[in-house]
């Protein structure tokens, strides 16, 4: 086994537990902290460029390195290293608990990286627990016990409940085809695909996947969650969190998919309810970060219809949708991490006059929403087009057709948060300090958003050789 393969877990091993140690013999210092975090941060984005081109085999074939997890891990570490960027100022986690924050967020993208390149069924469950248990601590640091421990308890219970669905799937899995690798397993589906027990088996393992996903029917814990953990930590769930259940769900359904009529059926009725449900339930919804949780629901169909179409372009068009999300939801995340500066959970009504308080911010915040929306020339307009396109390609027109209808849903409720930012007058004039790295991350972020709808093909091309690495 060459260990070069493995440098990016091996990073993250030792950056976690360069936190683990300080905890012991240092008094935590929130702007030393940060620093330290921003500087591992990067440097773990470096090596995980640098091993985009790592191929191999790990732990006894428990682990495969290809460009397909290698990709995902290039999105993992961007995602962290943009979530610790906005944890310059946590004041809603207690001063002694720093170091485990950073700690958790290190591991957790370990976790995640792990997770992304398990070929075994025990491997899966390992690295998915992991990084979930990781996330309910995170959850729970909150300050405001209201607050993040009641979601931290939520988050834990019905994690727990879609962890033991998963794991019993794969017990029946391994009863029907005798194996435990994922290779193993994808030459004994063919024969088998249509026994009862075997789409049993599939539709609980993904099941507990899906809560990862915030797909229906385990996306529950989201709009709680979200609205619970401090506001750094609900950016880190809806970013990073979601690259990785993307990747692990593409690699289960690219196994198993190809056989049968009925998991295609199953997964269709879970794309319209989760999009459906997701968008309707955002209308109603007053805290921000609860309309983005509803919101994420709704894209987890979107990615649904992608993942449906089976083939390389359906699979390359969500790889490229994963990276658009985690852009578009990084930047709405952004700006609310930005204005409620003091960790209090943002009401939309509270974004009144934005546009004069911090033209940046507004701009960032409307080309995020009408990119999440799906609005041309975003990267939200071109993943989707992508998406929608590769699901035409293998007879989804009637599942596109609802698919559009809810992105015409979805601009209601983003229109009203846009609303609330650029034509709503506030109560009170409130100041908001906006430093010069703030303004050039949110010029950036919106020139990327843009950038990226307009200019796919590079990015694509990527997406379509990771995608190929599944088809093998």
């Amino acid at each position: 086994m060459k260990w070069s393969i493995a440098a990016p877990e091996i990073y993250y091993v030792a950056a976690a537990l360069l936190f683990f140690f300080l905890s012991f013999v240092t008094r935590p210092d929130s702007k030393r902290e940060y620093r330290l975090a921003l500087i591992l941060s990067a440097l773990g984005l470096a090596v995980a460029l640098v091993s985009v081109r790592a191929d191999g085999f790990l732990f006894i074939r428990a682990f495969r390195a290809d460009l397909f997890s290698q990709v995902f891990k290039v999105l993992l570490a961007l995602g962290l290293f943009l979530v610790v960027y906005l944890c310059d100022e946590l004041q809603e986690l207690r001063q002694r608990h720093l170091h485990d924050f950073y700690m958790l967020l290190f591991t957790c993208t370990l976790a995640m990286m792990l997770l992304v390149s398990a070929e075994h069924l025990l491997a899966i469950y390992l690295s998915l627990e992991l990084s979930s248990y990781s996330l309910y601590v995170l959850v729970a640091l909150r300050k405001n016990e209201n607050f993040g421990l009641e979601s931290g308890i939520k988050y834990f219970l019905i994690g727990t409940f879609a962890s033991a669905v998963m794991l019993f799937g794969m017990a029946l899995l391994y009863s029907a085809t005798d194996a435990t690798y994922l290779g193993e397993i994808a030459r004994a589906l063919p024969v088998i695909i249509d026994r009862p027990v075997v789409l049993t088996s599939l539709f609980l393992i993904l099941g507990g996947l899906f809560f990862k996903l915030a797909a229906f029917p385990f996306h529950f814990w989201a709009p709680d969650t979200y609205q619970g953990s401090i506001n750094q930590v609900a950016a880190y769930i809806a970013t990073a969190s979601k690259v990785a259940a993307i990747a692990v769900v593409l690699r289960l359904v690219a196994l198993a998919g190809q056989g049968s009529p009925y998991f295609s059926h199953v997964l269709v009725v879970l794309a319209i309810v989760s999009m459906t449900l997701g968008n309707l339930a955002a209308i109603v919804q007053k805290d921000i970060k609860r309309l983005l949780a509803f919101s994420t629901v709704a894209h987890a169909g979107y990615i649904l219809i992608g993942v449906l179409a089976m083939s390389r372009a359906g699979y390359a068009s969500v790889v490229f949708y994963a990276l658009a999300l985690l852009m578009m939801k990084f930047t709405a995340f952004f700006v609310v991490v930005k204005v409620a500066s003091d960790g209090h959970n943002l009401q939309i009504e509270q974004l009144a006059g934005l546009h004069r308080r911090s033209p940046i911010l507004a701009l960032a915040l409307m080309v995020s929403l009408f990119s999440l929306a799906g609005i041309p020339p975003t990267a939200g307009f071109t993943g989707k087009f992508l998406i929608f396109v590769a699901a035409i390609e293998k007879g989804y027109f009637a599942l596109v057709i609802i698919a559009m209808i809810n992105v015409v849903i979805s601009l209601y409720y983003y229109l009203l948060v846009i609303k609330a930012a650029y034509l709503l007058e506030p109560a009170q004039e409130l100041r908001l300090a906006v430093s010069p790295s703030t303004k050039i991350l949110a010029g950036a972020l919106v020139a990327g958003i843009v950038v990226l709808g307009l200019f796919p093909y590079k990015i694509m091309q990527v997406a379509g050789a990771a995608a190929q690495v599944l088809l093998h």
